[in-house]
């Protein structure tokens, strides 16, 4: 039976003006609404006690499962306020599906599309006065996640699990423009390994990356790229997002989705729309040395990472060990047409052809 998310009102929400406050310069992941939603799951039961409760600490013994063994995913997503007030969901069944694929790796339960959906929507119904105005590309950025709940030490999958949503008012990822960034290559360190937990969307794997993350930190970079680190013959992702290239020819190249890379939402919606704008989307493998080749040469001429915080970020240089390799100071026309795209679509300047966005209130 589907689940439903009674309201159960904070006595005490923010004023007014304290979420005027936070919504004038809300940052990111800074600030917090009133509510949250929550469901829990046991092997004998199934899904119950689902209800939007008043934003606040989970009660954890010290052996839940979850401290011990990372029993846990998460999801990123976004609602929008568009420009007559309304407030949508972009591309929700997807975070849905991935969800459950992520959960099923992880020996987690999965939870329906349909009670995803609701968790999210009711969620954003409770709290629309802390969505943003459509203006300056803010949003309010969701983050659903589920976790061993259960007091235990032994090694197996968890019987009882929580689910929750949060949510959290975000300004735009570039407060003073879209800028290039410098990007540092890796082949020392993994994320994820062939057969390992690459393709869901769980916390170990950004534990893995912050090595290599705080090592591109020193050499002046802000994110990480990765290199499969077995065979290193192949440019994975980054630390939190996917990597395009373009090409002279007007290729949109972006790495094959092989098992230890997240299937971004961001990167399928940016496939999807790379036709309209005359690029020819291209899956497959990338070896390090084309990726360099393809800068020193011309070949590339553009590059830019996407997910859901930034959307989409032109890319500067790729920097390792090995020496620096800066794409063309051109302007990025092609990455900000991609982006702004995919933005246009999100806060509803343009026609939704895609049929992407789910209205919410």
């Amino acid at each position: 039976m589907p689940l439903s998310f009674p309201l159960h009102a904070n006595p005490a929400p923010a004023s007014d003006d304290d979420v005027a406050r936070v919504l004038a310069d809300p940052g990111f992941g800074d600030y917090f609404t009133d509510h949250m939603s929550v469901a829990t799951w046991t092997s004998d039961g199934g899904w119950g006690e689902a209800e939007i409760k008043p934003y606040g600490p989970f009660l954890m013994d010290p052996a839940s499962a979850v401290l011990h063994y990372a029993q846990e995913v998460f999801e990123g997503m976004k609602a929008y306020r568009h420009a007559d007030g309304s407030i949508h969901l972009f591309r929700p069944e997807a975070n849905a599906r991935r969800f459950q694929t992520s959960a099923a790796r992880l020996m987690l339960p999965e939870l329906p599309t349909d009670d995803f959906v609701a968790a999210v929507a009711e969620l954003v119904k409770a709290d629309a006065r802390w969505v943003p105005e459509a203006s300056g590309e803010r949003s309010l950025y969701l983050r659903p996640f589920m976790f061993a709940s259960e007091v235990f030490l032994g090694v197996r999958a968890a019987q009882r699990v929580t689910f929750s949503v949060i949510a959290s008012p975000a300004g735009p990822y570039f407060t003073g423009g879209v800028k290039p960034v410098d990007i540092w290559v890796t082949d020392t360190y993994a994320r994820a390994g062939v057969g390992g937990t690459g393709a869901a969307k769980c916390g170990g794997n950004y534990a893995a990356s912050l090595i290599a993350q705080y090592e591109g930190y020193e050499h002046g970079c802000s994110q990480v790229l990765f290199i499969e680190a077995a065979d290193k013959d192949r440019v994975e992702e980054l630390g939190g997002m996917n990597v395009f290239l373009v090409t002279v020819d007007s290729r949109l190249v972006t790495p094959a989705l092989t098992g230890t890379i997240l299937e971004g939402i961001t990167r399928d919606s940016i496939l999807a729309v790379a036709a309209d704008l005359g690029l020819t989307p291209e899956e497959r493998r990338i070896t390090p040395e084309e990726l360099f080749e393809g800068i020193a040469n011309g070949t590339t001429v553009e590059a830019f990472s996407c997910g859901t915080a930034a959307v989409v970020t032109p890319i500067g240089a790729f920097k390792s060990t090995k020496g620096e390799w800066r794409l063309p100071d051109n302007g990025s026309p092609q990455t900000l047409a991609l982006r702004n795209a995919v933005l246009d679509i999100q806060y509803g300047r343009v026609p939704d052809t895609q049929g992407w966005l789910q209205r919410v209130c």
